[in-house]
C-alpha cells in the first residue's frame, strides 16, 4: 500500500485506527491525539492533519466498552491543544510572518491561495472569523497566521479563540460519542468522515464562489 493510499484508508477509518492505538499506548493516547491537534494549527504547515474527524472518531471510540478514552479528559486536553496550538502559530505569524510563506522550503507547505482565502474570511467577519474558522479545515490552521499578520492584538485574539476552542470540542468530542453507538454510524463511518469533511469546507466552498462572482462582477 502506498502512501497516498495508506492516508486515505487511516481517513475514511479513523476511528478502526484510533482504536487501533489506542490498545497499544493505553494512557499516552491522550498525548497522541494532543499532539495531532496540536501540530494541525501550531505548525502552520501541516493543515492536511485531521480535525474534526479526529475529534468525532475519538468521541466514538470512548464510546466503546473496555475503551479506556474518557470523553471529559478528551475535552480538556484537546482545548488545552488548540489553545497552545493557536498561540504557537499566531506568534509564528507575528515574528515571522511572510518571509515563512516566501521560504523555498516551507513555502510550498503554504498555498498563496489558502493563505488568499484566509485573509478574505477574516476581512470579512473581522472578529467572528476566528470562531468560525475553528470549523473550517486549512483556514482554521492559517487565521491565527493571518491575524498577527494583520495586527491583530492577541489578548483579543486569544479570548476569542477560546470561545472557538470551547465550542469545538463541545460539538465534535460529544457529538462522536453519542452517534458513535449507533449501529449505522459504526458501520458506515467513512460515510460520516465524508459528511463531516463536506460541511466543513461547505462555507470556504460558498465564501470562494460568492467571491469569484463578485470579482467577475466588477471586471465585466
Amino acid at each position: 500500500m502506498n502512501t497516498v493510499s495508506t492516508v486515505i484508508d487511516v481517513f475514511l477509518h479513523l476511528d478502526k485506527h484510533l482504536d487501533h492505538w489506542v490498545n497499544i499506548l493505553g494512557p499516552w493516547s491522550y498525548a497522541l491525539i494532543f499532539a495531532v491537534i496540536f501540530f494541525e494549527t501550531g505548525s502552520v504547515i501541516f493543515p492536511f492533519l485531521p480535525g474534526d474527524s479526529l475529534l468525532f472518531a475519538a468521541g466514538a471510540v470512548a464510546a466503546l466498552p473496555k475503551n479506556m478514552l474518557n470523553p471529559f479528559i478528551l475535552i480538556a486536553i484537546v482545548w488545552i491543544a488548540v489553545i497552545l496550538g493557536d498561540t504557537l502559530n499566531f506568534f509564528i505569524g507575528r515574528r515571522i510572518g511572510l518571509p515563512l510563506v516566501h521560504s523555498k522550503v516551507l513555502g510550498h507547505f503554504i498555498s498563496q491561495k489558502n493563505l488568499d482565502d484566509a485573509n478574505h474570511f477574516f476581512e470579512k467577519y473581522g472578529a467572528f472569523a476566528i470562531i468560525l474558522a475553528r470549523f473550517m479545515p486549512i483556514i482554521r490552521t492559517l487565521s491565527p497566521f493571518t491575524a498577527a499578520l494583520s495586527g491583530y492584538p492577541y489578548k483579543k485574539f486569544i479570548m476569542l479563540d477560546m470561545i472557538a476552542a470551547a465550542l469545538w470540542t463541545l460539538v465534535c468530542i460529544p457529538a462522536g460519542y453519542f452517534f458513535g453507538r449507533i449501529p449505522f454510524i459504526q458501520q458506515h463511518f467513512s460515510l460520516v468522515i465524508f459528511g463531516i469533511l463536506f460541511i466543513s469546507v461547505l462555507p470556504a466552498v460558498i465564501t470562494g464562489i460568492k467571491s469569484y462572482l463578485t470579482n467577475k462582477k466588477n471586471a465585466a
